[in-house]
């Protein structure tokens, strides 16, 4: 069984202006993911701007969030640095904290080649002994992982999943099929990307790591439980009414849509980390709208 399946939920996490985590904050938004019944948190993701805090910091992050899930929800933490022996030690601090896996990806300034991202990888899974998940964001990193490459990775003792891109609902069918084909049985493949994640897991995904999910959990649940249990016509009638603030995460980004929503439903008020600017004062009205008319409760 894949170590990691469903609904992936990624937060934002809340600091001040000096990037201190706002643990009262960060609780607040872990417990919403709890009380959902997500299948995993994904905390420290790009939406929890892992690559803007201090080791201390992202330390302090794993603590707070393990302290609120209380062993329940299983919490994949991001482990990205720029030196691999930055990475190993952030992985091993995620491991003694208890995180269930770390969310690794090809960050660096200089552009890198296959081989010296598979000795990355392979660094970072031996020598911290925490369960890595291969994060695939060349939109960030401007590296993409090859078939080759993951094949070689997925055969590393440690290395368990993928977390995909997707760039539109048309070839994820045939791309989890090639990936079905030549990665291991037990290698987990997931997708974010909201957009086009209901096709993804209508397709036979294991996972959406959803940064919609992250802050409003509900909606994106029952997509995947419908999906899982075979119902694409549901899934595809649910993914429409949430249609909304897809526009709105292509039209502003979903790092700020997200923020803004968590001070729009009175859950924590922060910004991005600078220098990323919040959305307008217009923007956000926008965005306050489409919450607005969204369904509540049972509505979904």
């Amino acid at each position: 069984m894949a170590i990691l399946s469903g609904l992936s939920a990624f937060p934002v996490t809340p600091t001040d202006r000096d990037g201190r985590v706002d643990a009262t904050g960060l609780r607040k938004l872990v417990a919403r993911l709890c009380a959902a019944q997500v299948d995993s948190i994904g905390l420290l993701g790009s939406t929890g701007s892992y690559m803007y805090l201090t080791r201390e910091e992202r330390r302090r992050a794993i603590a707070e969030t393990l302290g609120e899930t209380a062993g329940q929800t299983p919490v994949v933490v991001g482990v990205g640095a720029l030196r691999t022996d930055e990475a190993v030690k952030l992985a091993q601090d995620a491991k003694a904290i208890g995180a269930t896996a770390g969310l690794l990806a090809a960050v660096s300034y200089a552009p890198l080649t296959d081989d010296e991202v598979f000795e990355h990888f392979s660094t970072v899974a031996r020598e911290s002994g925490l369960p890595i998940v291969i994060y695939d964001n060349p939109g960030t990193t401007h590296f993409h992982f090859t078939a080759a490459l993951v094949c070689r990775l997925a055969e590393v003792p440690g290395i368990v999943a993928i977390k995909n891109p997707t760039d539109g609902a048309d070839p994820i069918n045939s791309h989890l099929a090639e990936q079905r084909r030549i990665f291991p049985e037990e290698f987990s493949i997931g997708y974010s990307g909201d957009r086009n994640c209901c096709e993804a897991m209508i397709a036979g995904a294991d996972t959406w790591y959803s940064v919609l999910g992250g802050i409003l959990p509900e909606p994106c649940l029952k997509i995947v439980r419908a999906a899982q249990r075979g119902d694409a016509e549901e899934a595809r009638r649910l993914d429409r009414r949430l249609m909304p603030l897809w526009d709105l995460f292509k039209k502003f980004s979903s790092l700020r849509v997200v923020y803004a929503l968590a001070e729009l439903l009175d859950i924590c008020s922060t910004e991005p980390p600078h220098p990323i600017l919040p959305v307008s004062a217009a923007a956000k009205r926008e965005i306050a709208e489409v919450l607005q008319n969204l369904p509540s409760g049972s509505g979904w």
